[in-house]
């Protein structure tokens, strides 16, 4: 049997400051060897056992060095030198460096049996308070019906059940892989590489980033050397490069992924995180005949790579030889098949038929152009992110016309919709699966968070059918919805700002964004009666087109549902989506207070911690 899970190590900048980038280590009761494997640079000078922890379920850990160097304790200010075969007593938030190095890990003992206790009835008693605990048991979608809709990442200490149909990088990243283009804004490279090794042997990779300088200079001196960096240029100040989405270009067609993840560790396993993915076949000769030669999804990709003018590579296709990989290749491939829409922002100052391509103005575009049904008239709408910019007033009656477009049958427009704002509260982040470490990654200030016209828009994070109201949320959504029903669905690299969204300007002339960001908009669309169920990774999948609406013909459309609705999900126009909170969500409480990262917390959370550390 295996042991019971009592301790961390979590590792540390020099600084002192924890690294996020770097995996925590888990430490089971009874003796854990700690070493050159577990830093996270290369270290030859550390010995591969340098040193051995072994924590108690009862609170107590001891530590040994087993190497040939010296390690320093630090314990209540005091620094403590251990020498080779010497052994020193640890306690909780203890700081060890390993030396040579300086290599520095903080030690987190987790509470006792008893005080966990208390948060695990408070979790059993969440659940018997929602409906359909659990349903993410049953979110099992057939292959044809997977493109339309997305996955949640898989959590790490979760029950097998709470990861049913979820994927990891590795279910992405698969089979025989000629290029690849990684678009991300933080990329850890040693995580990478550790995490997807798959990675290492495709002939030729571009990542496309936003880190800094530093981190920049980092991964050029460590990556591979087919591997090619690219910084999209950032024209306005405040700006970043966002957009997380994953191109594999395969013998048989393209895999076109987009997702909510940085490529780092904590990211891909302790966070509530969501994955659409589909497969594209290269165009045929005859497709001018069959088909139009582009579709609004080719478009809007396309448009949105040439704004990333990464520099053109070369790569050995087989049986096409040596392709040159620029935004125009991408025109290759047929996505006539396509079931969302693309979401796209790119930085600038965005005037005449440009203004209507990207940001909300783009999603404003697409939901004018689409009919609902008549439930959704003035149904409310979800805004669900984990980074809050700098807001107005006016600028989120701005941002609320774009999300409340559309109209019904019978041309009459769908109305305004009441939005809510789901943010993790302190309480949530306290008690979470990384306990306060994880507001690390809901950076927003106090000074936005508490703005006095934002109160009546607070609703709580809560996840029990999805099994991740512990799992913080790093997925970012937007949706309108009525009951279990969804009028539509965004998944996206976007928060809730003007630099990702962009913001009008000069009477309404003109749209200035920051950022780069993308994401997939999900819409009831007209039910495929010969579906197209192409692999890139599998050679008898179809290369079938999908068969077209002739006139005669009564349009079925599908139907967008939660994994909580009640009713007959194997229906062909029934597309199930595994939004992870609750709908509708529950408002704040009078005692539920947003969270907010440059705020102190002396409450202890589920690691004996507090905030800031």
């Amino acid at each position: 049997m295996a042991s019971s899970q009592v301790a961390y190590l979590i590792p540390l900048k020099p600084d002192l400051k924890e690294d996020n980038s770097s995996p925590r280590i888990t430490l089971s009761e009874g003796p854990n060897t700690i070493g050159r494997l577990n830093v996270s640079t290369t270290d030859k000078r550390l010995s591969r056992k340098h040193i051995t922890i072994t924590p108690s379920a009862s609170g107590s850990a001891s530590l040994s060095v087993e190497g040939t160097n010296p390690v320093v304790v630090r314990s209540s200010g005091e620094r403590k030198k251990v020498n080779p075969r010497g052994e020193v007593s640890l306690v909780n938030d203890d700081l060890i460096e390993l030396i040579p190095g300086h290599h520095f890990f903080k030690l987190v003992l987790l509470p006792r049996e008893s005080e966990r206790g208390s948060y695990e009835r408070a979790a059993k008693k969440a659940r018997k308070e929602g409906d359909d605990v659990e349903a993410i048991r049953s979110f099992c979608p057939d292959s044809e019906k997977l493109p339309s809709t997305f996955r949640l990442l898989s959590v790490d200490g979760l029950p097998d059940w709470a990861n049913t149909s979820c994927v990891s990088i590795n279910d992405v990243v698969e089979g025989d892989v000629v290029a690849a283009i990684l678009s991300n804004y933080m990329v850890d490279l040693d995580w990478l590489l550790s995490a997807c090794p798959k990675l290492v042997n495709i002939p030729q990779v571009m990542v496309v980033h936003g880190e800094g300088d530093g981190r920049q200079e980092y991964i050029q001196r460590k990556k591979p050397a087919n591997w090619i960096l690219h910084k999209p240029r950032l024209p306005i100040s405040f700006g970043t490069h966002h957009s997380k989405a994953i191109f594999l270009v395969y013998p048989r067609g393209v895999r076109v992924v987009v997702h909510t993840a940085n490529l780092i560790h904590v990211d891909w396993n302790n966070k509530s995180q969501g994955l659409w993915m589909q497969d594209f076949p290269w165009k045929s000769d005859d497709d001018n005949i069959d088909t139009p030669k582009v579709c609004g999804f080719e478009d809007d990709l396309v448009d949105y790579l040439a704004v990333l003018k990464w520099p053109e590579f070369t790569a050995c296709l087989p049986g096409r030889g040596n392709v040159k990989i620029n935004a125009a290749f991408f025109r290759k491939f047929d996505y006539s098949s396509a079931t969302v829409r693309l979401i796209a922002s790119v930085p600038g100052y965005h005037t005449g038929s440009n203004m209507r391509k990207w940001g909300h103005m783009k999603l404003r575009t697409i939901l004018q152009e689409c009919v609902f049904d008549r439930e959704f008239r003035r149904s409310p709408l979800v805004y669900q992110f984990s980074s809050l910019g700098s807001l107005d007033e006016k600028w989120l009656a701005e941002f609320g016309a774009s999300l409340s477009s559309g109209i019904t049958e019978d041309r009459t427009p769908l109305g305004h919709g009441d939005p809510l704002i789901i943010w993790p509260t302190v309480e949530d982040v306290r008690c979470s699966l990384e306990g306060y470490a994880a507001g690390n990654a809901i950076p927003s200030p106090l000074k936005n968070v508490e703005k006095p016209f934002l109160k009546k828009y607070w609703a709580k994070w809560k996840a029990d059918h999805s099994a991740r109201s512990r799992a913080m949320p790093h997925i970012k959504t937007f949706t309108r919805y009525s009951d279990q029903k969804i009028a539509w669905f965004l998944l996206t690299s976007s928060n809730l700002s003007k630099a990702a969204w962009g913001a009008l300007q000069k009477n309404n002339s003109q749209l200035m964004i920051r950022s780069y960001e993308l994401g997939v908009l999900f819409l009831p669309s007209p039910v495929k009666t010969q579906a197209c169920n192409f692999s890139c990774t599998d050679n008898n999948s179809s290369t079938k087109k999908v068969k077209q609406e002739t006139k005669g013909e009564v349009e079925k459309r599908s139907k967008l549902v939660t994994m909580t609705w009640q009713g007959d999900r194997d229906s062909p126009e029934i597309i199930s989506l595994p939004v992870p909170y609750q709908l509708p969500p529950k408002p704040y409480s009078s005692e539920d207070v947003p969270w907010s990262w440059d705020r102190g917390y002396s409450k202890k959370d589920v690691y004996g911690q507090v905030w800031p550390r």
